[in-house]
């Protein structure tokens, strides 16, 4: 049986920002059931864990790492939910706080955190065949293998994957951090290393040490290899292409099964669609908004320009005016964009509700509550948001760009084939073409309309194939 330990900085149901956490739950639990012993290591954010799983904590070991000039204490938790054993790294002066990132020392508190996992894997007689990392904040653990551990036997035949979710974080510190924190030398500071520009980057010294790379959809795997996406990185990918590979990620079919799902008024499923529309109407009164069966667009995301609000907010004015719809976006972001979508609620009340908070309760009742999903992102490496909407009869827009493209089959008015609706030119007026588009096939083709939600209800966005795809690297991997 192949071992593997999943490294993430964060993950549902202890505590989660967005994709990245709810794959470090998902995609574990689909590698166990398919045979892999897979155990996942995460930060200890003592403040952010729920009680339930505070209780169930066991101590395993503490010791030191050093962190330039300073030993550090370093706890080891654990934890076994859905079958996963956990295991949480404790520092109360690195982790013990209100948020996950955005602190000034957030190069300090990750280097930490990579040194202690390489240090904790002897000491808890863990040695995987693959170490799977996740983004920056794990991805210089393949150069501290080749440059700080190389003298540890037991870790010689360690295989190492880097897991890119976006590339536009990336790690990116002074060149002193080589020494004042991770206490090497300056060997790896080349181009074909760490280098880069004059700073060091984690994820490039990932991309060039790590065994293999890849990212959560086949179409960003070849969008981040151009310069448009690759964030100054494309021509270290491009270089890298023959260890690259894109897989898509999954979501969990049961937590987002409008069949079961207990936040909903009244339950559905893809064979009888007509309570859906009792969901609508408990949104709607929910919202405040009128009660009628009108086209409801609707918009569950980090309120950001990567996600495309601005393009949206671009598009909005002359819809509303025109058309008889409503709309209702849930998130927080960038604080323009949440002002921007709250000028248009005080300026359409009876159209548009603007919630600006995260209720992962009231996400799914918007998902089975609303007729149609926008997710217009300008890159979207992956996303889960269309997917879940989907499963749920919500048919999605999206802009066609990394995972959004390889999730969402256009609708073709000749053929019949799609499950959402898509568009390529990047411009507001092109956007507001087909949100007009899709209610006017809501309005007078109510027979299509059906047929969509049903191709698009009985999409397989489970996580079995792609776990079936990564038990193969791991395999070829630990050869």
């Amino acid at each position: 049986m192949t071992k593997v330990l999943f490294a993430a900085a964060e993950a549902a149901p202890f505590y989660k920002t967005g994709g990245l956490g709810d794959v470090s739950m998902a995609l574990p639990r689909a590698l166990q059931a398919e045979g892999v012993d897979v155990r996942v290591v995460i930060p200890y954010y003592s403040r952010r864990m729920p009680a339930e799983y505070q209780q169930q904590l066991t101590t395993l070991t503490h010791f030191t790492v050093q962190v330039g000039p300073r030993s550090m204490y370093c706890g080891i938790k654990t934890v076994t939910v859905g079958h996963v054993q956990y295991y949480l790294v404790d520092n109360l002066d690195y982790f013990g706080r209100d948020g996950l990132y955005g602190y000034w020392d957030d190069g300090e508190r990750f280097a930490f955190f990579q040194m202690a996992i390489c240090e904790m894997m002897e000491r808890l007689n863990y040695i995987p065949d693959v170490l799977q990392l996740n983004d920056w904040h794990t991805a210089f653990i393949p150069v501290l293998l080749a440059e700080k551990y190389y003298w540890i036997e037991a870790y010689r035949d360690i295989k190492t994957l880097l897991t890119i979710h976006n590339i536009q974080f990336q790690g990116i510190y002074d060149p002193v951090i080589l020494d004042s924190l991770f206490r090497i030398g300056t060997e790896t500071y080349t181009e074909a290393g760490v280098a880069f520009y004059d700073r060091v980057n984690w994820l490039k010294g990932g991309l060039n040490f790590a065994d293999a790379v890849n990212t959560v959809s086949p179409t960003y795997a070849k969008e981040i290899q151009t310069p448009a996406f690759g964030e100054h990185l494309d021509g270290v990918l491009r270089a890298n292409q023959h260890k690259l590979s894109g897989i898509l990620n999954g979501i969990d079919t049961q937590l987002y099964n409008p069949a079961i799902d207990p936040a909903l008024a009244v339950n559905y499923t893809v064979k009888d669609l007509k309570p859906k529309r009792q969901d609508k109407h408990a949104l709607q009164r929910r919202l405040g908004l009128p009660v009628k069966n009108v086209p409801v667009f609707s918009v569950v995301s980090r309120l950001t320009r990567q996600k495309g609000m601005d393009l949206l907010l671009s598009a909005l004015d002359p819809f509303l005016k025109r058309q008889d719809v409503q709309l209702v976006v849930l998130g927080t972001g960038e604080p323009a964009l949440e002002a921007a979508f709250q000028t248009y609620q005080a300026a359409y009340p009876s159209k548009v509700v603007a919630a600006i908070q995260f209720d992962t309760q009231l996400a799914q009742q918007i998902y089975a509550g609303s007729d149609l999903f926008l997710m217009p992102s300008a890159f979207e490496p992956c996303g889960l948001s269309q997917m879940m909407a989907m499963h749920y009869g919500t048919l999605p827009i999206v802009h066609a760009v990394g995972g959004l493209r390889d999730t969402v089959i256009p609708y073709n008015q000749f053929t019949g084939q799609g499950t959402g609706f898509s568009f390529d030119d990047y411009r507001p007026e092109v956007l507001r073409k087909i949100m007009t588009l899709a209610v006017t096939l809501y309005r007078h083709q109510p027979r299509i309309w059906r047929q969509l939600q049903h191709q698009a209800m009985t999409c397989d966005f489970g996580w079995e194939h792609s776990a079936q795809q990564y038990r193969m690297i791991y395999q070829q991997l630990a050869r």
